[in-house]
């Protein structure tokens, strides 16, 4: 399978297109580099540094190679900042995706994976969160995933795309070449191990949840654990794989289902018990400072992952924390620096 990555530089695309390359695929990778890094995609893979907003330059990647199916990272995901700035999220995620959309259909390409988010869902009313949860995100970033989504549906039905999109709250964890490094900095474990680096406390944001321990409680999944589950996504959209055909379809129609699936471990963890599996991890104690809860926060977000398991025979086979929070210290420790300019 040749596949076109966008976003492929970035954390989460990084990894998967390790997965990809391990399992006999070609890869290439689109990534502006905005937050992506150079040297993050692996040797194997073909880098072209431009947008996939860029119409005419994906329609002649998807023509060029020819590109079988395309597994898309590549997008704006900072929550504070779609407050601050939803025009640029309506800009890059919403028309530069239906940019790419409309690339895949003049191309012919009918195989689409999207990393999407369970931050489609809002604040919901129970958890674990199942697919059948009502979606209502609750900022511009959960919204314009979830504008993403529903597009793939009607381009499924009109054009015969199949498409699997994967929901999911916190990646954690490195590969062996990859590992995290944002700037600006805002997931919970990343900051944990600048905490014990600097020295700097790690504030917790709520200590009288109606959580055990008082702090908000999150789902977690090894990134590793991801990329397997692009790569049974996007095996998934094969042509001739009825997971991803439109079962209300005559016969003789070409008409594509568009798969919604959460991903996760199904049990969560919370702030406190980040820590004091990041204190075993590193072999010292973790300086904190607490603080108030932030607006919005809910007090649990779980999702449930039995759907992933039955259609894609996916499991987390890297769920502890300690794996997670081990791999990530252990990336860290070889890349002080992060990744070179």
């Amino acid at each position: 399978m040749r596949v076109l990555v966008t976003g492929g530089a970035g954390y989460v695309g990084s990894v998967s297109v390790e997965r990809l390359l391990q399992a006999g695929h070609e890869v290439t990778v689109l990534d502006d580099l905005s937050t992506g890094h150079r040297a993050a995609p692996a040797d194997e893979a073909r880098l072209v540094v431009g947008s996939y907003a860029d119409r005419a330059l994906v329609e002649r990647l998807l023509a060029e190679g020819p590109i079988d199916a395309l597994l898309h990272c590549g997008a704006r995901s900072l929550v504070a900042e779609s407050i601050a700035d939803p025009a640029r999220y309506y800009r890059d995620n919403v028309a530069g995706g239906i940019a790419l959309l409309e690339a895949v259909r003049v191309t012919g390409v009918r195989r689409l994976v999207f990393s999407s988010t369970a931050a489609v869902y809002g604040v919901p009313a129970g958890s674990p969160i199942d697919e059948d949860a009502p979606l209502a995100p609750i900022n511009p970033y959960g919204e314009t995933k979830r504008t993403f989504e529903c597009a793939l549906g009607w381009y499924g039905r009109a054009y015969g795309l199949r498409s699997v999109s994967l929901r999911y709250f916190n990646v954690a964890g490195a590969s062996e070449l990859n590992g995290e490094r944002h700037d600006p900095e805002t997931h919970l474990i990343p900051n944990i191990l600048i905490a014990v680096e600097t020295g700097r406390p790690l504030t917790v944001f709520g200590t009288d949840y109606p959580t055990p321990d008082g702090t908000n409680i999150r789902d977690y999944i090894h990134v590793a654990d991801l990329a397997d589950a692009h790569l049974a996504a996007l095996e998934a959209t094969a042509p001739d794989d009825p997971r991803t055909a439109d079962p209300l379809a005559a016969e003789d129609v070409d008409r594509g289902r568009a798969l919604a699936l959460n991903l996760g471990s199904a049990n969560g963890f919370s702030v406190r018990e980040v820590v004091a599996a990041a204190e075993r991890v590193v072999g010292r104690s973790i300086p904190t400072a607490f603080g108030a809860r932030r607006a919005g926060d809910p007090p649990i977000l779980v999702a449930a992952n039995e759907r992933a398991r039955d259609v894609l025979g996916w499991v987390p086979r890297r769920g502890s924390l300690d794996e997670m929070i081990g791999s990530a210290w252990a990336w860290r420790q070889r890349h002080p620096d992060g990744y070179p300019a």
